[in-house]
């Protein structure tokens, strides 16, 4: 008899397939709309370039022309994105440049250049710097055409008065140690790509690696008890040594191993030394990342904050009116005039009067405030800040933070909580969580002009852009779960719970992303797993579908899907979202790049994966349900006996057609039957799958034999989408054996 399968829309990973009867178990790069699977949208890359780094900020405005602006901060450089074009908007430490003069110095056969100062700098490893008006170098190939209006990455700091960069070829001449004058300018130093550092007595390997460090692959393995390559005991063969520390005793990191060394010949490093720093001697396979960890703090040394790192180079972005104001995460503040003469040829000043280091900002409209959060107590003294403590700016005016009579400016410290995790700004308030709590802040006007509340404890916010605002409610992840607030602190059931949280990488808790995508009433969260120091998965609740007794979830662990960042439609009509690669260096706009790059995409628009490097890429996906058996009984108010796929199996089933249903399907489909006797069983599909299901394809024949079985329906092809309708098999009940 001809049965339909019906699922409930959503996933269920918190019990075992045979306990999510007629429910979805998991899959990649689907979602449920009206109660049904269907495969998620395609996305295209906007503008041909690769931005240098990891996208930590995303913010659309529109300025008062109707231009479009998309404001992209990584964690090296501040972009604006508009009409397909990116733009360099990043503020400079020096705005009107530094002359320096014979600043050269190059050794032949080397890509190295090192930078003398005349007096001590502030560049960090991983900074931008940017030259112009380069005169000459002596006894060197590189000239005007090398450094002129070029951005560079600082390799290495190996003194306070010097820095490295890394050129596209070697120096083929004796080497430049004089050189004419250049003017150079210094980008304001933002942070690292990823999230692992530590002060004190630190993490991981007794200290952790400063991050941001030269990193470079092994060429050729070592096994545990060699010094070196296949048994060679003084030296260790890179991909490329260029760059690493020549002089003295300096260390790399491979694994959980540090290893001495005290040269570079080549690219070898050479007098090495296994096991230093109390770690154990490893093998290591060709092709590892081997990271130079000189200035690697050891156990019972104190970690200095000035080398150790905890966030990653994050952004709070905002707009008002037309101006963009760029925070850095523990930083300054800037603006940007979107409605500048040719604005898009002049970058973000500095904001005049503005605290100096704050961890989030936001304005708060419609009364326009600038407000800042975990901020200085003294505006202009880094060293006051408190992470606890908010700061707001008088009305419609971003420059003046002293609270007279005259004005609206204030002040505000909260107290449950130990840091001032995150903020957003919502219908009716803005919200503000710590690490334990969350808070409303109401504008009232005068004489206190915000009125702050405690509305949650044991709720905080997991990471600073973890939290969104929909329709008056917040939703946010939490250290121990998801909650939302719709004028009362809800806990969130959620099906995939366990999934999310026994494989959460907390170290790495502020690259948690969270975003809206209002066209199909969805909220995802973007987060890293346990062994990943990047985001690689996503999890989504459908905010429109979920009820009380049935919220909707579903997850992703597709490589193609994870975003860094991402914005909603209301400005450019389609969600956008960042994807991050640190395997890639080669950006449009940097030279000397170590810190990955950023493609960012338009999103629900096709059906593939649209690169400019790469054309249509197909976007695999896939859902399984869970197992579901047959036994004979009586169907409640029916007279007769029924197959009830809600059964105890107790009987095989045989099922010896598949009838498929599929809505404006383009391409081909795939199904699979896995088979199961008992739970415990590993599932065969023998002659069960892969069935190819084509928009003309009625039905399928098979032979197949259970008591439970589990339903697949994937595509692997470019152009292909499917959105399920009602399935229905010709299932008979056998024999109990």
């Amino acid at each position: 008899m001809l049965q339909k399968l019906g699922f409930l829309p959503g996933f269920n990973k918190q019990v075992t397939s045979t306990g999510a009867e007629s429910q979805w178990t998991d899959g990649e790069n689907v979602r449920f709309r009206y109660g049904t699977p269907e495969k998620i949208g395609g996305w295209n890359q906007l503008g041909q370039d690769k931005l240098t780094g990891a996208t930590r900020g995303l913010h659309h405005f529109v300025n008062k022309d109707s231009t479009k602006f998309s404001a992209i901060g990584t964690n090296r450089i501040l972009y604006v994105y508009s009409g397909g074009v990116y733009y360099d908007i990043h503020p400079l430490v020096n705005p009107s440049g530094t002359t320096l003069s014979n600043c050269f110095t190059t050794t032949n056969g080397s890509n190295t250049v090192t930078i003398t100062f005349p007096t001590p700098h502030s560049f960090k490893a991983g900074d931008i710097i940017l030259f112009s008006n380069f005169s000459t170098a002596t006894n060197s190939n590189y000239a005007a055409a090398d450094f002129d209006d070029i951005k560079y990455m600082v390799t290495s700091v190996p003194t306070d008065t010097t820095i490295t960069i890394t050129m596209d070829n070697n120096e083929t001449g004796s080497g430049a140690t004089t050189s004419g004058s250049v003017k150079f300018f210094q980008y304001y130093h933002v942070g690292p790509p990823e999230q692992l550092g530590a002060f004190g007595w630190g993490i991981a390997l007794w200290g952790g690696n400063i991050l941001g460090a030269l990193k470079n692959t092994l060429n050729g393995a070592i096994s545990a008890t060699s010094g070196g390559n296949n048994g060679s005991a003084t030296e260790i063969t890179l991909t490329n040594a260029t760059g690493f520390p020549s002089t003295g005793t300096n260390h790399v990191t491979i694994g959980t191993e540090e290893i001495s060394y005290t040269g570079v010949s080549g690219n070898k490093l050479t007098g090495i030394g296994r096991a230093a720093r109390g770690s154990t001697a490893t093998t290591h396979s060709n092709g590892a990342t081997v990271t130079n960890s000189s200035s690697f703090t050891g156990w019972g040394s104190a970690a200095a904050n000035t080398d150790q790192v905890i966030d990653p180079g994050l952004w709070s972005l905002d707009n008002l009116g037309s101006t963009l104001i760029a925070l850095i995460h523990n930083g300054e503040c800037f603006e940007w005039d979107g409605d500048a003469t040719n604005a898009t040829a002049t970058r973000a000043t500095i904001i005049t009067g503005a605290p100096t280091a704050s961890r989030d900002m936001l304005v708060s409209t419609p009364d326009r405030h600038l407000v800042f959060f975990g901020t200085e107590t003294t505006i202009g003294d880094k060293t006051t800040q408190d992470d606890m403590f908010i700061r707001f700016s008088s009305q419609e005016n971003i420059n003046d933070y002293t609270p007279t009579a005259e004005n609206t400016a204030g002040t505000q410290r909260l107290a449950a909580g130990s840091r001032i995790m995150g903020a957003k700004l919502g219908r009716n308030a803005i919200y503000v969580w710590s690490d334990t709590s969350l808070f409303t802040m109401r504008f009232v006007g005068t004489p206190f002009t915000f009125a702050f509340e405690q509305v949650g404890t044991n709720c905080g916010l997991i990471g600073q852009n973890a939290a969104v605002e929909v329709d008056g409610a917040a939703y946010w992840m939490s250290d121990n779960g998801f909650f939302r607030y719709t004028g009362k602190l809800e806990s969130m059931d959620c099906l995939v719970e366990d999934y999310v949280y026994d494989d959460l990488n907390t170290t790495s808790n502020q690259l948690v992303y969270c975003g809206i995508n209002n066209l199909f009433g969805e909220i995802t969260w973007f987060y890293p797993t346990a062994t990943s120091n990047n985001v690689n998965r996503a999890v989504t609740y459908s905010y429109l579908d979920s009820t009380a007794k049935r919220p909707i979830w579903f997850t992703n662990a597709s490589s193609l899907f994870p975003r860094t960042t991402w914005e909603d439609s209301a400005v450019f009509g389609l969600p956008h979202g960042t994807k991050y690669n640190a395997g890639d260096d080669v950006s449009f706009d940097v030279k000397g790049n170590t810190d990955g790059t950023t493609i960012y995409f338009e999103h629900e628009t096709g059906v593939n994966q649209q690169e400019a490097a790469t054309g249509a890429v197909a976007i695999p996906a896939n859902i399984t349900s869970g197992d579901y058996d047959i036994t004979q009984k009586v169907v409640r108010g029916a007279a007769t006996n029924m197959a009830d796929l809600r059964g105890d199996g107790e009987n095989i089933m045989r099922v010896s057609r598949i009838i498929p249903d599929f809505i404006a399907q383009q391409g081909n489909a795939i199904i699979q039957l896995d088979l199961r006797d008992y739970p415990s069983d590993t599932a065969v599909s023998s002659s069960l799958g892969p069935f190819t299901v084509s928009s003309t394809t009625t039905k399928v024949d098979t032979r197949a034999r259970a008591r439970a079985i589990a339903l697949t329906i994937s595509n692997t092809a470019v152009d292909t989408s499917w959105k399920l309708g009602t399935f229905r098999l010709d299932i008979h009940a056998g024999g109990r054996r």
